[in-house]
């Protein structure tokens, strides 16, 4: 998906992005879905398998592939989104851990139910709500030493994103300590849009980059902003203020707008999947 796929998805349009690390031969250990639960209910959901681990790949496809199958029985058996939610991610945090590697990856979701969302997360891919103007509404706080300094005021954003601790990552599945931070709901205004990436965004652009390519316009034209700035970013050596991690790099981008509200477009029926 290295040119991007856009779709209708649950009330809204959304956009999903993957491209291996440039210059590297391994495979991506991205990967991204859409997963439908009704008309206007499903999920959002990107995983980052950890690099430099043996089956970073596997490990972020299982994920999404146990977190699909949850949603899919919650769908037959007419029980709760977010319990399926909480029950796939503890399905996949077991089978990755039964794979006997060590291998881990780290899991963004949203849960879209009509106008309201839900984030949950484990490790340190982005979760962003933004509205038109540019104004912040949701922003996850990533499970990373740099992530926690941020947030206590011992470290700006500008810094952690040149400290070289800026890797690691203190919470992942397949792990026996695995945890799940579930956020408060939040409801969508018209135009507002919604980003998951794996760190290979977030590493290489500022949150007021992110920000400023998302906020207003077609999401075709912001998903090929960023996807281009971060590429270009991965490509240079590191000077000043500009960041440059070479990563893999996945995004989703969803927005709820009012035309596609009132035509109440079919979730796809089929699961997307990087």
């Amino acid at each position: 998906m290295a040119e991007g796929t856009a779709t209708s998805f649950c009330g809204g349009h959304a956009v999903v992005f993957s491209q291996r690390c440039p210059g590297r031969e391994r495979p991506n250990e991205d990967a991204a879905a859409l997963i439908p639960y009704s008309d206007e209910s499903g999920l959002l959901v990107v995983a980052d398998g950890a690099g430099g681990q043996k089956a970073g790949a596997q490990a972020s496809g299982l994920a999404i592939s146990l977190l699909a199958t949850s949603v899919r029985r919650a769908r037959s058996d007419d029980t709760d989104l977010r319990n399926a939610v909480l029950n796939g991610v503890e399905a996949a945090n077991h089978a990755i851990a039964g794979l006997g590697v060590g291998a881990g990856t780290t899991l963004s979701i949203v849960e879209i139910g009509g106008r309201t969302i839900r984030p949950f997360h484990v490790g340190d891919s982005m979760i962003l709500a933004v509205g038109q103007r540019g104004r912040v509404k949701m922003q996850t706080v990533p499970h990373s030493p740099t992530g926690y300094a941020v947030e206590a005021g011992l470290m700006d954003a500008h810094e952690a994103l040149h400290h070289e601790e800026r890797h690691l990552v203190s919470n992942m599945l397949g792990t026996p300590d695995m945890r799940v931070e579930m956020g408060s709901p939040m409801r969508l205004a018209d135009r507002d849009t919604v980003v998951l990436a794996s760190d290979g965004l977030s590493d290489n652009l500022t949150e007021e980059e992110i920000v400023e390519a998302v906020r207003k316009g077609p999401l075709e034209r912001a998903a090929r902003r960023l996807a281009a700035t971060s590429r270009s970013r991965m490509e240079a050596e590191e000077e000043g203020e500009v960041p440059s991690k070479p990563d893999d790099l996945t995004f989703v981008l969803f927005r709820l707008s009012a035309l596609c509200a009132s035509r109440r477009p079919t979730c796809p029926p089929e699961l997307p999947m990087v």
